[in-house]
Order: structure tokens, then sequence, then C-alpha cells
């Protein structure tokens, strides 16, 4: 075979650098001689941004394939289950406005539509109590399965809370020592091409030209390689999602038998959101909001302010941790020989999990359909540019909806989230559908779709 892919070279550790080199690496025997080589080159004093605790149900697959223990993982990245996420004061800001999306789907979900059955008694139950029985566990401070149940098995379909700066050494020691993954702790100082455009190696301050057939970029929102070194533009989000800003802080249990949450809490705030992810150890709390619509230190306020009812005084002294972003994401995602992957291809925001599962759609994607020459990568990467092009676009659609769909007009940002001219077209095609139908599978085209209409639904009916 002419021009064969035999060398993957990772840029950048994280959550996404080392989930991307664990599925490569268990997938195309990384540790054989017979396999592909996989190696991640990661600067040493570059911290990743580590506040990505929430995921999806897929995690468990790609955990499972990577030969990793359920029970190891639980153990050393303080992970909990997630259950779905609980949206509070989203509708109309009151103290008893909630509801649920949980992660199990519908009754009969495949064979039969419950909503026409629901609208015709759906003041007696909401919706997600109807058609599920997750909102119950969570309320009840259940668990999706027991002692008893096989790993990665369940009785209610869940996912992860997790620590992202433990699971992100847990990683890295499994694909290390079990996985055959070549770890390289350097500086990379440049990026050097071949003469067709493809990157032919990277620079590196101690272990000199470090070449690849298939380089990934997971250099964060620096892009080093797909957008530093290819000048592939970034597509700002900003005029459909308005939140830019996050302020992160970690909450400690008021006891060591405190109850763990086991579904996302998402509370609506002046101009955004405050997430609360419990972990066995501590809670996970940040306010995401629009710097647009409110300045850092009255986001501060409300963030201390959520969380004074735990903490009493010590709300207010209690270090916080600032992280800003432009949602969005790049033109294309594969160049050349250059795949990025995690917040070099982009980010929008923290709302349903998105960040992580597209980390493992991507990664699944590069290592299901690792072309074997780069005489058939360009064919490979537009596949992968169209797939990821329209995944990201749903992405935005979904999110969107739950802030369309609100009734607030107390403040300028729920107003503003309402205007039609920041509501894409796709999204106001399909509310202008559900007026007269529910969200039902015809409704999206593609088999592996990120969101099934059944989130549609729960969100839908939910608000």
């Amino acid at each position: 075979m002419d021009n064969p892919i035999r060398k993957i070279t990772i840029v950048g550790g994280g959550t996404a650098g080392w989930l991307t080199a664990g599925v490569i690496a268990a997938e195309h025997l990384a540790n054989s001689d017979a396999g592909v080589a996989v190696t991640l080159v990661e600067s040493p004093n570059v911290p990743p941004v580590g506040v990505g605790e929430g995921t999806w149900p897929t995690m468990r697959g790609t955990l499972k394939k990577m030969g990793i223990s359920e029970t190891d993982f639980f153990r050393e990245c303080d992970a909990s289950f997630k259950q779905g996420a609980k949206f509070a004061k989203w509708v109309s800001g009151e103290d008893n406005d909630a509801y649920y999306h949980p992660l199990v789907l519908p009754q009969g979900y495949a064979d039969v539509n419950l909503v026409p059955f629901w609208l015709a008694n759906s003041e007696n139950a909401s919706f997600a109590d109807t058609v599920s029985f997750q909102g119950y566990l969570c309320e009840k401070g259940l668990a999706p399965k027991q002692n008893t149940t096989p790993e990665y098995a369940h009785v209610a379909n869940y996912a992860y809370h997790l620590d992202a700066g433990k699971f992100a050494l847990f990683l890295q020691k499994h694909c290390t020592e079990k996985l055959g993954v070549k770890h390289i702790l350097d500086h990379v100082t440049g990026v050097n091409e071949a003469c067709n455009g493809d990157i032919k190696s990277i620079s590196s301050k101690n272990n000199g030209d470090i070449e690849g057939d298939l380089f990934i970029d997971c250099t964060g929102f620096s892009a080093l390689l797909l957008g530093k070194h290819y000048k592939i533009p970034f597509i700002s989000k900003k005029h459909i999602l308005f939140n830019d800003t996050a302020l992160a802080v970690q909450v400690p249990y008021e006891s060591a038998d405190s109850a763990i949450a086991s579904h996302t809490i998402s509370t609506a705030q002046s101009a955004g959101w405050i997430w609360d992810i419990g972990l066995p150890t501590r809670r996970g709390v940040g306010h995401v909001f629009s710097s647009a619509h409110i300045n850092d230190e009255q986001a501060e306020k409300e963030l201390r302010e959520y969380i004074r009812p735990t903490l009493g005084a010590k709300a207010c002294d209690i270090p916080i941790r600032k992280i800003s972003f432009e949602p969005g994401h790049r033109e294309v995602f594969w160049h050349k020989n250059c795949v990025a992957v995690g917040l070099a291809a982009g980010f929008l925001e923290p709302l349903e999990a998105s960040a992580l599962v597209l980390v493992e759609l991507s990664a699944a994607m590069i290592s299901e359909q690792l072309p074997p020459s780069r005489d058939v990568m360009d064919i490979v990467a537009k596949r992968f540019n169209e797939k990821f092009s329209y995944r990201w676009d749903r992405i935005i659609d979904f999110l969107k909806l739950h802030y369309v769909l609100t009734k607030r007009t107390d403040t300028p940002y729920w107003i503003d989230n309402c205007r039609p001219e920041t509501i894409p077209e796709d999204l106001t095609e399909l509310l202008e559908l559900w007026r007269y139908e529910s969200p039902w599978h015809r409704d999206f085209t593609q088999i592996d779709e990120v969101f099934p209409s059944a989130s549609y639904q729960y969100v839908l009916y939910g608000m």
C-alpha cells in the first residue's frame, strides 16, 4: 500500500486528547507491532480547562471499548451517576418552575408516540413523569442500578458526573500502561509542512521533530494546528447562543453523608444559568452567562447567593475561577492530514453536556473510518466535515430550544433570546411544525442523530 497511515500524533492532552488516544489505540492495537502507533504530545505546564464534569450515556460504551473497569473509573475519577438534567426557573422563573430531561426514553418510544395521549390528560402530570420513571428516581435520591447490576449494565439509563482533572490523569495512566500510547511531555515550538501542504512533523523543545501520518489537534482553545497553523476560520455563534463567560467553584458538602444528586441541576438566572453537579466528595457549581447582559460582579453575586444556603457566610470567601469563551466552531474540522477534536474544534456552552460527547463522537469516527492510506484521507475528511457540520448545527438548534420556549420577560437576556433573528431557520421551521404535531422520528434525517426526537419532546413539553 502506498502512503499507509501507521503513525498518529495527538497534540494536546486533557480529556479530549486522552479519550481520543484511548479510542484509537484500543481499536487499532497500538500496543502491538502490527498496530497503529499512537503518540500524544502535551505541554508540561499548560493546565486543561478541567470543568467538563457531565457526560452522556455513550461514555459507558466508550470506556468499555477501551477496556476500563467501571469500578476503577468510579474510584479514581470521583465519579457519580447522572440520570438526566433538572431545569429550574427556565419557564416562568417562579420557585415551582422545574422540569426533567431524563436519560430513559419515553415508554415504547420505538413503536408509539405518547405525546397525543399525554396532551389529552396533561393537567394530571408532567410529560416526563407520564412517560418515564426516571424523574421519580432522581427526586427520591435513588440510583439507576443496584450493587449487583454488572458493570456498565443498567436498570435505568445513566451517564456520569466526574472530576475532569482526575479523569484525564486516569485515562493517561490506562492509555500508557495498557493500550501502548507513547506519552511525550514537551513544548511544541513549531509545525513543519511537507511539500503537499500536510503536516510532516511538529518541532519540540527537547525531543526534536515528532513525525506523524495523521495529526489530531487537541490543544484546546488555542487550536495550535488547525487554527494557528492552517488558519481555518472560526465561525462565531454568539448571535444565537449569547453565553460567553463562566464562573466555576467547588462547593464542599455540609456533611460526609450528604445526599448526592444523580442529575445535573440547571437553574436559570437573570442573564444565564447555574449548573450544579454532585460528585462523591464535592459539588461542581458554575454560572455561565452573557457578558453583554451582565457584568462579572453581578454574575458572581448571583453565584454566591446560590451557594449561600449550603455554605452560609463562607459563600463570600470561596475562590471562583473565571473561564471566557467564544461560542462557535471551526469552518471545517479536518484539513489536509490534521483533524481537530474538543475545544480546538469549537465550544458552545455547558448546557446538555455536549462538549464531551462531541469528543467521543469525533474520536469514534476517526477510529472507525481511519483512512488506510493518505490517498483516501481527503475522502474521509470530507465525510467527517459533512457529518460534524450537521452535528454542530443540530446541537445549536437543541440548545437554543431551551431559551426560545421561555415565558420570562423579567430581563433583556430572556427577551433577546426570543427575538426571531436569533433563532436558527431550521429550528424556527420545526417550532412552527410542532404547533400542529409533536416531534417524532420523521423530523430528523440522520440515523445517528445527536439528540433524538425524545429529547425535543422532553424539553418542548417540559417547558
